[in-house]
């Protein structure tokens, strides 16, 4: 007959395959959550810089979302919604609707706004740029809304 130690291990040595266990599930948890921060940290690199379209592409692009939705009834459309990260103070201009908070933009959120005084406001659209959440009471994601009802 087998020895009882070889068939049921002491408490200490279960607790210690137990801490082993936790220790590489908290493993594997930092190692996911460091992948997720690393991608969430490239998309905003890349969100930050110019989207590459020509100014053609641009409009082409805006006339077709507008479109659209004026298509399903719409007098507004949100067409991009990013971190405040891309604006240069965290979107504090933006939430307490200072002037100039425009000057706080960069990468695509500039252009979108380019676009539309270029293009859309000297045809009566208007933008409007909010904060649309507020995590652990501070600005959080921004959105970019164009209209043009009456």
């Amino acid at each position: 007959m087998a020895k009882i130690d070889d068939l049921i291990p002491s408490a200490k040595e279960i607790q210690k395959q137990a801490a082993l266990k936790e220790a590489q599930k908290a493993d594997e948890m930092a190692k996911r959550l460091a992948a997720t921060e690393a991608e969430k940290h490239a998309l905003i690199d890349k969100l930050s810089q110019p989207s590459g379209l020509s100014e053609d592409e641009k409009v082409k692009l805006a006339s077709t979302v507008i479109q659209r939705a004026v298509r399903n009834g719409l007098t507004e459309v949100q067409v991009y919604r990013f971190p405040n990260s891309l604006c240069t103070d965290r979107g504090r201009a933006i939430n307490q609707m200072e002037k100039g908070w425009e000057k706080t933009l960069t990468g695509i959120p500039k252009e979108i706004f380019q676009l539309w005084s270029d293009y859309l406001q000297p045809r009566g659209y208007r933008i409007r740029y909010q904060i649309v959440d507020f995590p652990g009471g501070v600005p959080g994601d921004i959105s970019i809304t164009i209209s043009w009802d009456a």
